[in-house]
């Protein structure tokens, strides 16, 4: 009863995230998939991606840049160049300098004319009228957006930078880091496999090839070169992009 929590908005999101419901897992059995095919009487947790702040927000926690301030005047983060060009305006888009360029999306300034492209992508809304519920769409340019857009390599980077600094010495310990930093889980033995495949394929092309390692790598962890943190990166680039990673289970 919200009138109990004093109409707490704040009390009342805690009690339902909270609360055994909520927290169910999307797994099933054939029994209930029997008994509630719609899962109108909740005997499942719901499987659905992430809203568009979410997936900015988690990418920046798992990655250790998110700042985590609370308050204050809007922010501007990084977004591709020329996205406010207007000849009807002078005004430009300045990244934010400091940990105010990965502050929460929730600060993130907002233009209707020329709202965030990535979040645009995901389903955000331009603000322009009131939205009572937005819809999830899956298209192609949502992967494009997270695999290549600079502040979804931003990111990779950082996780990267994490995984070698704070995963320890040894390749294996190192993935089991990133793939719990990013889905909460330890992988299974398969999943460790494959990255480990992908880590060292990544790492044979960057060894051959100086000049694109350090544009993938840039500032990277004095703990490895130039072609390790490359390849690390393009390890922390799937994590960040597993289905997994963006959807709750």
């Amino acid at each position: 009863n919200p009138q109990s929590m004093g109409w707490s908005m704040k009390s009342l999101v805690r009690l339902i995230v909270t609360s055994s419901t909520y927290r169910q897992s999307s797994a099933t059995t054939p029994a209930l998939l029997e008994k509630d095919p719609y899962n109108r009487l909740l005997a499942r947790g719901p499987r659905f991606r992430m809203e568009a702040e979410m997936i900015r927000d988690m990418a920046l926690a798992a990655s250790g840049l998110l700042s985590r301030k609370l308050g204050g005047p809007s922010v501007f983060p990084l977004q591709p160049e020329g996205v406010w060009k207007s000849p009807y305006s002078s005004e430009r888009w300045t990244v934010s300098k400091g940990e105010d360029r990965f502050r929460r999306s929730l600060y993130t300034f907002v233009r209707r004319s020329a709202p965030h492209p990535a979040m645009m992508s995901f389903d955000a809304t331009s603000r322009e009228y009131c939205t009572v519920r937005r819809v999830r769409t899956n298209t192609p340019l949502q992967a494009l957006t997270t695999l290549n857009d600079e502040a979804a390599m931003e990111a990779a980077r950082g996780l990267a930078r994490r995984m070698i600094e704070e995963g320890g010495d040894d390749l294996n310990a190192r993935l089991i880091y990133g793939f719990r930093a990013c889905v909460a889980r330890t992988p299974e033995g398969k999943e460790i496999e494959r990255l480990t495949a992908l880590y060292r394929r990544q790492l044979d092309n960057f060894a051959a090839n100086a000049v694109e390692a350090g544009k993938i790598a840039r500032d990277h962890s004095t703990k490895a070169s130039a072609a390790e943190s490359a390849a690390w990166t393009m390890v922390a680039n799937v994590l960040l992009n597993l289905d997994e990673t963006l959807t709750k289970e």
